[in-house]
């Protein structure tokens, strides 16, 4: 140990207390993680800046993305086949499509963001292609499956986030896991390779998350010398860049000199003049508006509008499916004759509310706001997903009901669906009535606060609700 900087024979006997606490395991797994962050280092010193860079992020993302879980996780769709395997190489085709975009910031330097719209909308389009899938096929046996995927597909949504891309990939992973844990319960003890199918896709979206963080730590890192990419760009074959390399003095000076701009940064901004601050302009105290006609006009142009484009409502039996979409303030929308080989999917609707009679397969609600929904009975699961505000009550039963991503809901059970499952994840004012049989309802709140420890005695981690009223 005498190659340690310690000045004390404190810090040296520390650091043999801590190795002693090590496993001989655990030893040799980080020796061979520093002799890995050596070479590396010694890799890119040795080809110079921007260039060897590049083409070592492009290797690691064949080898630990495409080379990693992935290839498992198709082997397994390819087996089940069907709509699973169809959707599954849709997604293959979105990672296809992340490593010839990752070529393309190998080899240019950071675009304008006009640019970069136009680069990465091959990406986008291979996404809406896996996401418009799922929605077609919803009637699905496999269900769960494709809702997997689908939220797997959003983890190349990546390229847009700074300066923690990684962190929002962890949070695809998260979703992902609550659909995959519905293809772990359905299939344990049954199925091994429904089972095992279950815990690769998640695999895959850490393989990713992992890559993100070692070489696109705060951001995509483009290539400072590189040449400058247009929209007309195509990924070409991944290949180190013929560009003269600098020194890693160089490429710093680079990135502090784009960090330290300063003054340019508030460029756009509008100065406050005298006339428009109230305590030099009494007027204003009066009307508490800012008058802009005399402010100077800026070269920034308007941003544009961030409002979604309304879609024309849709209330319609589309083969075994009653699609309610987009209907905003009716309350006259009933579902009738209802059976058991349908299925409902309400999406993007606001202050509405849908009536469902008859007894159905199953009940889909998503990105609703302040919408109501009455039914009858389902033989499958009531699903809540990305809604705020939203009320349900059922007259007769349901097995399961399925609240994500909600905050704001209220479920109304009746005397006959008193034993239903309830799953909740990332979600919040989640409330239960259940009837007291006078015909009124005790209202009682799902727990969304929770208290976790380590027990060292069982070695895992212990989980209990918290009692935030003391």
């Amino acid at each position: 140990f005498s190659a340690f900087p310690f000045r004390s024979w404190t810090g040296r006997r520390a650091a043999l207390e801590t190795c002693h606490k090590m496993s001989t395991t655990e030893l040799a797994n980080l020796v061979s993680r520093l002799e890995a962050v050596t070479t590396k280092l010694e890799s890119v010193a040795a080809r110079g800046g921007g260039a060897a860079v590049s083409s070592e992020f492009l290797d690691a993302y064949d080898a630990n993305v495409l080379g990693g879980n992935l290839k498992k996780f198709l082997e397994l769709s390819t087996e089940f086949g069907g709509d699973v395997n169809e959707h599954a190489q849709l997604l293959k085709n979105v990672f296809n499509a992340l490593r010839d975009f990752l070529t393309i910031v190998a080899q240019h330097k950071t675009p304008p963001p006009d640019v970069f719209t136009t680069l990465v909308k091959p990406l986008t389009q291979q996404v809406e292609i896996a996401i418009d899938y799922f929605e077609k096929h919803r009637a699905s046996k496999s269900i769960n499956h494709l809702q997997a995927i689908k939220e797997a597909v959003a983890c190349a949504g990546w390229v847009n986030i700074a300066p923690k891309p990684a962190q929002f990939v962890k949070q695809t992973y998260d979703s992902t896991v609550f659909y995959t844990n519905k293809v772990l319960k359905e299939f344990k003890g049954k199925n091994e390779k429904q089972v095992e199918w279950s815990k690769v896709l998640p695999k895959v979206l850490m393989d990713l998350k992992d890559y993100v963080h070692d070489y696109h730590t705060t951001g995509l890192m483009w290539n400072p010398e590189g040449s400058a990419a247009s929209g007309a760009t195509t990924p070409a074959p991944s290949k180190p860049s013929s560009a003269p390399p600098s020194s890693q003095k160089e490429t710093q000076q680079q990135l502090f000199s784009e960090i330290g701009k300063g003054g340019s940064v508030t460029s756009g901004l509008k100065k406050v003049t005298d006339d428009m601050k109230t305590h030099k302009n009494p007027e204003l105290k009066a009307s508490s508006v800012v008058k802009a006609t005399n402010a100077k006009t800026t070269s920034a142009g308007p941003k544009p509008a961030a409002s979604q484009v309304k879609k024309p409502p849709v209330f319609a039996l589309q083969g075994k499916k009653w699609v309610v979409e987009w209907q905003d303030d009716n309350n006259d929308i009933c579902i009738k004759g209802g059976n058991m080989s349908q299925t409902v999917y309400i999406f993007k609707c606001t202050k509405s509310t849908i009536k469902i009679e008859g007894k159905v397969n199953s009940i889909m609600m998503s990105d609703c706001k302040r919408c109501a929904v009455l039914f009858e009975s389902a033989i499958g699961t009531y699903e809540i997903i990305n809604c705020q505000s939203v009320q349900a009550q059922v007259t007769g039963s349901v097995p399961t009901i399925s609240i994500d991503k909600t905050d704001g809901c209220q479920i109304y059970l009746s005397k006959d669906s008193l034993s239903t499952e309830i799953i909740t994840a990332k979600s919040s004012e989640m409330n239960i009535m259940v009837p007291k049989g006078d015909g009124d309802y005790s209202e009682h709140a799902i727990p969304e606060q929770f208290k976790t420890t380590w027990d060292a005695a069982k070695k895992n981690l212990h989980t209990k609700l918290t009692d935030i009223n003391g």
